[in-house]
């Protein structure tokens, strides 16, 4: 169940979803969304009832505050809405956490909330690893299913075929009910998976300013990406294996990427 705040008639509004877990390569997806609520000043409107979804053995609730205000925290999915953005549109952000149980029920709830605010339009984002070197733009990946969508966004229909997340899901599904529905996955270099990834997380807000045509602030995503990028080149210059590995991953891109490639 959906506990809704006190949610204002909303201007054109389109949902930007995102979730930690299976879905989540390098944290792309759930920092992208975590730094849309941040430069865009979002505000809690909703959140799902956790007791229903998750495995708290799995995604323990955190105890938080100063003593004498201590409180615990549980893990769940939160709908933020931004009104203050470069779209000229209303923005509902779903950061989540890939649910345990039910997920179709899930997914009900989260699509009656997109039907109830005449959500026209939803952003799946998720992140995947994958042989790409982190010395190159990081890759993303749209998808659409609809062909008008398609043409319209001139992006591919998915033709992956194998285990699906949450994400993949709630796509599916809502694309289904006659939403329009975009998916964006990044790609993440497998051998620098461990941490989260800032060059991969700026490469998804500019393909969604890509998509959504406008301008989405930056604020301090560029050094971290730089940052980021300085380490991984620490690690390779102190393993040979992995140094020559990411030597092959650049030729191998380079080749890709040549005019005369099919």
């Amino acid at each position: 169940m959906i506990e809704i705040e006190d949610i204002p008639l909303l201007d054109d509004p389109i949902m930007i979803a995102a979730f930690e877990g299976w879905n989540d390569a390098g944290e792309v997806s759930s920092s992208t969304i975590a730094h849309l609520i941040e430069v865009w000043d979002a505000e809690l409107v909703a959140a799902i009832d956790p007791a229903d979804y998750y495995d708290f053995q799995v995604n323990r609730p955190r105890v938080t505050g100063e003593p004498g205000s201590r409180q615990v925290e549980w893990p769940t999915t939160r709908i933020y809405l931004a009104r203050d953005t470069p779209l000229d549109r209303d923005v509902l952000l779903v950061h989540g956490i890939e649910p345990s149980f039910r997920w179709m029920q899930f997914t009900s709830e989260l699509l009656s909330l997109a039907v109830e605010t005449d959500t026209t339009m939803i952003i799946t984002l998720g992140g995947l690893l994958a042989d790409v070197p982190h010395t190159r733009p990081l890759p993303i990946t749209v998808t659409a299913e609809h062909p008008d969508i398609q043409q319209r966004y001139d992006v591919e229909p998915s033709r992956y075929e194998g285990p699906t997340g949450i994400v993949g899901v709630l796509t599916d599904t809502a694309g289904r009910t006659g939403i329009t529905t975009l998916s964006a996955w990044a790609a993440i270099p497998h051998y620098a998976a461990a941490a989260p990834s800032p060059k991969a997380t700026l490469a998804m807000v500019v393909k969604l300013e890509e998509l959504l045509d406008a301008v989405i602030e930056h604020a301090d995503l560029p050094d971290a990406a730089a940052a980021w990028q300085r380490g991984v080149d620490d690690l390779a210059a102190n393993d040979d294996e992995v140094a020559e590995y990411v030597q092959a991953l650049e030729q191998a891109q380079d080749t890709t990427d040549l005019p005369a490639a099919s």
